[in-house]
């Protein structure tokens, strides 16, 4: 296989490169991603366990090892800010699948050309 890519033109070998390193580049953002929408689920049902309870329940949250005594309000403007930060690297993220997806769709079109037997007039 290497001794193919060695015969191909040196333009050619370097996109087919770029192509690599930005499916990897892609992958990495999309397991990022996948990562955040999960802690994004977990706050947001955090926050709708919170809702109903009253102004004076006994809420405890999790630092580090520990579970420390706290007030609701508090408690629930963190789950907030925590949501609101979440949601925005998401969607950073999702704008820079958006932009690789269309760089690796136009890269693999431009590869396609390159490869393409050029047809013999009959």
């Amino acid at each position: 296989m290497s001794e193919d890519i060695s015969r191909l033109p040196p333009q050619i070998q370097q996109r087919l490169l770029r192509l690599q390193q930005l499916q990897q580049t892609l992958q990495g953002i999309m397991a990022q991603k996948q990562q955040l929408e999960l802690q994004l689920t977990e706050v947001e049902r955090a926050v709708n366990e919170l809702e109903p309870l009253a102004e004076t329940a006994v809420i405890y949250k999790s630092i580090g090892a520990l579970l420390v005594k706290s007030e609701k309000d508090k408690v629930t403007t963190e789950l907030t800010e925590r949501k609101e930060l979440v949601k925005m690297r998401v969607d950073v993220l999702a704008k820079q699948e958006g932009r690789l997806q269309t760089q690796v769709k136009d890269l693999q079109e431009k590869l396609q050309r390159d490869l393409r037997p050029v047809s013999s007039p009959s």
